[in-house]
């Protein structure tokens, strides 16, 4: 059986042909079909159905961390990779009150948040504050959080969203389908 080619005449067609393809700008001619099947495999996560939004991709789950850090330095994370981080911090004020999120890499500490409130005579007045940021930890980094005062209150709660080569992590017990 012959085959027999179809002219396609969809301006719009070809626009989008023209915008996805920009190495076939000097293409002038109109698009053709014929009536041989090609199949094509795609094999992303995406095509599969198995990729997680990611907003769900970093849900938190039941392997969520939570540390208190009161009038001491904790180290929260020691693991290499990236991590979801979001923290609460309620100072009352009085003397000086601060508190602070940094990474160590065993000799230098680099700080990725910080707060700090001046002397104020008010003493019953509090203050706080939320974040939320995202943290890459290389195979000798630690994540730590330092409260230097009793009425200095810093909540942090952690997830790994994606190891140490950017794989994902999906929560706990989840399996896209």
């Amino acid at each position: 059986m012959a085959q027999e080619l179809i002219t396609i005449t969809s301006e719009e067609l070809e626009s989008s042909y023209r915008v996805l393809t920009p190495s076939q700008s000097g293409f002038t001619q109109d698009l053709m079909a014929s009536n041989v099947i090609l199949p094509t495999v795609d094999l992303t996560r995406a095509a599969q159905g198995s990729e997680t939004r990611q907003d769900l991709q970093t849900a938190w789950d039941f392997s969520t961390g939570l540390d208190a850090v009161i009038n001491t330095t904790s180290t929260l994370i020691s693991t290499a990779g990236f991590y979801k981080v979001d923290l609460n911090w309620v100072g009352y004020v009085g003397t000086t009150r601060s508190a602070s999120v940094q990474i160590n890499d065993g000799s230098t500490t680099k700080k990725v948040w910080e707060i700090s409130v001046p002397t104020v005579s008010a003493s019953t007045l509090a203050i706080s504050t939320e974040d939320s940021f995202t943290v890459f930890l290389r195979s000798t980094d630690s994540l730590t959080a330092t409260s230097n005062n009793a009425e200095s209150i810093l909540r942090i709660w952690y997830r790994q969203i994606a190891d140490v080569n950017g794989g994902l992590v999906d929560p706990l017990g989840f399996t896209p389908q």
